[in-house]
């Protein structure tokens, strides 16, 4: 419910009608007061720190309208909590501390994780993720799925009859890839079920297999052609090698902070279903 009150709040007062102050580039600062609100300030770092909280579709509107409707929000925001303030529960005590100890920590996270990262610790996250990763197989290939042995065998009579095996495909298999020839396109180990794994693994690039059984029928296999699918190169895992070095930054960090806190955990027996009974906060 909070964050679709303030999602609302901030949707209309995008939509207000723009009264921002004017004042000159060098007049300005972070402490720069823009509103006063039953003797709270709101100043220009207020907008920025708030800015920063944004998720991305708003971020990317223009400045002038964001302005608005940041300082239109934080506005009416203060005139609630002024209003709040004379009966903060003990409910809305324990939420403000939540909140802050969130807030703290997810700003404190993002510092650790988005401090400048240089080439070679990228490099070094490569060279550990994929330095040692030989190459895989790629196979390529077609089939003609039927529902019985005889009828995979008139297949591969047909075939040696000089029959073009897309052209059976398109007119007797069963399977979805029928009408495309039979093809299936690039695969590698695993991607298929192992009765048919096995007879492509076993076939030399241009030759037809055998009758094989699997769950959904009888195929007549052809493996047109195989190629080794080498290691991405570093440019192409960049996004993701960042991702996983921050993350691993945060989780040391936090390890090596959670080592070196004095930390005491209460001996006392709990029901977990007390999280749930809202009266013992009710005060």
């Amino acid at each position: 419910m909070k964050k679709l009150l303030a999602s609302v709040s901030l949707v209309a007062a995008l939509s207000a009608p723009s009264f921002g102050p004017a004042f000159a580039q060098d007049e300005t600062s972070g402490d720069t007061v823009l509103a006063t609100v039953n003797g709270n300030e709101i100043t220009v770092g207020h907008l920025i720190a708030m800015r920063q909280m944004l998720p991305p579709e708003y971020q990317q509107l223009p400045d002038e309208v964001l302005f608005d409707g940041m300082l239109e929000q934080l506005i009416q925001q203060q005139v609630l909590a002024d209003e709040a303030e004379g009966n903060v529960t003990r409910s809305m005590e324990l939420g403000l501390e939540n909140e802050r100890r969130a807030f703290l920590a997810a700003m404190y996270m993002d510092d650790v994780a988005m401090a400048d990262l240089d080439e070679a610790e990228l490099q070094a996250a490569y060279d550990e993720t994929y330095g040692a990763v030989e190459p895989t197989i790629e196979y390529n290939a077609a089939h003609i799925l039927l529902e019985g042995q005889e009828d995979a065998e008139n297949m591969l009579t047909e075939l040696e009859a000089g029959a073009d095996f897309a052209e059976l495909a398109a007119e007797h298999s069963i399977g979805p890839s029928g009408p495309n020839g039979g093809a299936l396109g690039w695969f590698t180990e695993g991607m298929m079920v192992p009765e048919f794994e096995a007879a492509v693994m076993a076939l030399e690039a241009g030759e037809v297999s055998s009758p094989v059984q699997t769950q959904f029928g009888w195929h007549v296999v052809l493996l047109n052609e195989t190629r080794e699918q080498a290691a991405p190169a570093l440019e192409d895992v960049r996004a993701e090698l960042e991702e996983s070095i921050r993350r691993a930054r945060v989780d040391a960090r936090l390890a090596e902070l959670t080592a070196e806190a004095e930390i005491e955990r209460a001996e006392v027996e709990i029901d977990p279903a007390m999280i749930r009974d809202l009266d013992l906060i009710a005060q």
